[in-house]
């Protein structure tokens, strides 16, 4: 039962890990930590008092300390003391298949251990654990995790149900908005759409035909303000008037115009060569040069806290 978990391990305080931290601290959690890396402790501390204003904004629970946390040399050494793990070490096959036989094997029984994989599906690592392997499953944030409220819950083939249902009720007591991956498909949900996106993108800023800029204000200023309240299929169901036949209108119409968008894409794709990159890279730089990128961060998170606000507006009034 995901009421039953007081205290959660964390590994590896990178951007996600760190994040993961503070929000799990921010819902009255304790959260026992490891990460091996040199100055990892400063840099985990360092980033929870620089987002903990975010989550003051959110709103704390009850118990929440920024303070209420161990870093450990070594988790897997203190898995009695947690209950449920949140792994967030190098997206490297190997190296996690070898991590999770370490954790699987001195885990105690029904001790869920889930992965941000990003990208990995856990079929392909979880191969390491022969003591429960059941207990292995994806939770894939997206970045920053503090603020972000989508996880892909993405169990493998041999997950059981049971751990499957306690991640989903976990991470929705967070505040989370969890959705179920039904099928291991790389790159899961959203990072696959996003891929699909910003390779499109770096083809047509290689092309010339827009600056790296120009492209982002393409998104910011209409699709991303767009999806950030309805989704791909319901803004098609809307552009196409709405009602039963919404979908299926705006298919045969714009949908069937795109296939000579989608075949001009298939004749100009944009292959990650030196060159290439470099291509793309120059036209980012000039847009970077005077920006202060520590301030779009800030500026980002401001933005995206007030659009969770309106969201939660929105769906008061609808219900």
């Amino acid at each position: 039962m995901a009421s039953a978990i007081k205290t959660v391990g964390v590994l590896g305080t990178g951007v996600i890990g760190s994040s993961w931290t503070t929000l799990f601290l921010s819902r009255g959690l304790k959260v026992i930590v490891s990460d091996p890396a040199p100055g990892a402790q400063q840099h985990l501390d360092d980033f929870i008092k620089r987002a903990w204003p975010s989550m003051q904004r959110i709103g704390l629970s009850a118990d929440a300390s920024p303070s209420n946390y161990k870093f450990v040399d070594d988790l897997a050494n203190h898995l009695d003391d947690v209950d449920f793990v949140q792994e967030n070490a190098p997206e490297k096959k190997e190296f996690k298949s070898k991590l999770f036989g370490n954790l699987d094997a001195k885990a105690k029984p029904g001790l869920i251990l889930a992965s941000s994989s990003s990208g990995i599906p856990s079929s392909q690592f979880v191969d390491g654990c022969t003591k429960a392997p059941e207990r292995v499953l994806i939770g894939h944030p997206f970045n920053p995790p503090h603020l972000i409220p989508l996880v892909e819950v993405v169990p493998h083939p041999g997950t059981a149900k049971e751990v499957t249902e306690t991640a989903i009720d976990f991470y929705r007591s967070l505040g989370k908005h969890p959705i179920l991956i039904k099928q291991e498909v790389p790159g899961f949900v959203a990072n696959r759409l996003q891929a699909v996106l910003g390779n499109e993108g770096n083809a047509l800023v290689e092309r010339g035909i827009v600056s790296a800029e120009d492209l982002d204000t393409a998104v910011t200023s209409s699709l991303g303000m767009r999806w950030a309240v309805t989704g791909p299929v319901m803004t098609n169901i809307l552009g196409g008037g709405g009602g039963k036949d919404g979908f299926m209108r705006i298919q045969k119409s714009i949908g069937r115009s795109a296939q000579v968008w989608l075949k001009d894409m298939a004749e100009h794709p944009f292959t990650p060569t030196d060159e290439s990159l470099e291509k793309v890279n120059d036209s980012v730089l000039q847009w970077i040069e005077h920006l202060e990128l520590a301030t779009v961060e800030e500026e980002r998170d401001n933005v995206v806290l007030t659009i969770m606000d309106l969201k939660k507006q929105y769906v008061s009034i609808h219900q």
